[in-house]
């Protein structure tokens, strides 16, 4: 099974820190952030990865190079402008194959089990189930949640359906989702989702473990702190 870093993102909220290092490269724990999903991704055995980029992206390819250094194999999709979510992984489909796939944002710090995550990816059938996400408690900076959480498993587009929680930025795909999203093109993933959701094509789980969405100084020192903790 392969699975997809998304490393695209300019990083405006934390900036200037982001102005010459691109965020998941920015050190935490002594290790890029973006290192850790690596680590975490070899070490459940999924080794042939993905990673977009386009703010800078040549220092994390100089820096992660073919991904030997950390027992995995990286492919890199480039993009000259950033795509979005839905718009990068359609662009990427070349390289991920017809087979169902993770997609992890290289901007969060967590422990989600990407072993199990690949169990549920293996079921997506591409047509009655086309995606699987994790999901988190709602932060503070997010209170009303992404998606609603129903009792049999599957995703409502309205967190005031069954548990509101947050989208951890963490999912299993199938590539029948992305049928439509042109290659190239900039497009955001939420809406096919929701349209999946409609049909009850989406499952979820809530991990309430840790996830921290590195997006401010703030949460990077906090990020920082914890990884430290974590044997290297």
């Amino acid at each position: 099974m392969r699975a997809m870093i998304l490393a695209a993102g300019r990083g405006e909220r934390m900036r200037p820190l982001t102005d010459r290092t691109p965020k998941p490269l920015l050190s935490v724990g002594g290790l890029p952030l973006i290192g850790w999903h690596i680590r975490r991704l070899a070490a459940a055995g999924i080794t042939e990865l993905v990673i977009n980029h386009a703010w800078l992206g040549d220092r994390i390819e100089a820096e992660l190079g073919d991904g030997s250094s950390f027992g995995v194999c990286i492919a890199y999709s480039r993009e000259g402008q950033a795509l979005e979510t839905a718009g990068g992984i359609a662009t990427a489909l070349p390289l991920l194959g017809d087979a169902p796939f993770l997609v992890v944002n290289g901007d969060v710090l967590t422990d989600i089990d990407f072993a199990t995550l690949a169990e549920r990816a293996a079921a997506l059938d591409g047509s009655e189930r086309l995606a699987h996400l994790a999901l988190v408690d709602n932060p503070v900076h997010h209170p009303a949640g992404d998606f609603g959480l129903l009792a049999d498993g599957r995703l409502s587009a309205n967190p005031a359906d069954g548990v509101a929680l947050t989208y951890a930025g963490v999912g299993a795909y199938h590539p029948a989702l992305f049928a439509d999203t042109a290659a190239h093109q900039p497009a955001k993933l939420a809406p096919l989702l929701r349209v999946a959701m409609a049909d009850g094509r989406v499952s979820g789980a809530h991990h309430t473990g840790l996830w921290l969405d590195v997006g401010t100084a703030e949460r990077l020192a906090e990020a920082d702190a914890i990884a430290r903790g974590w044997a290297r």
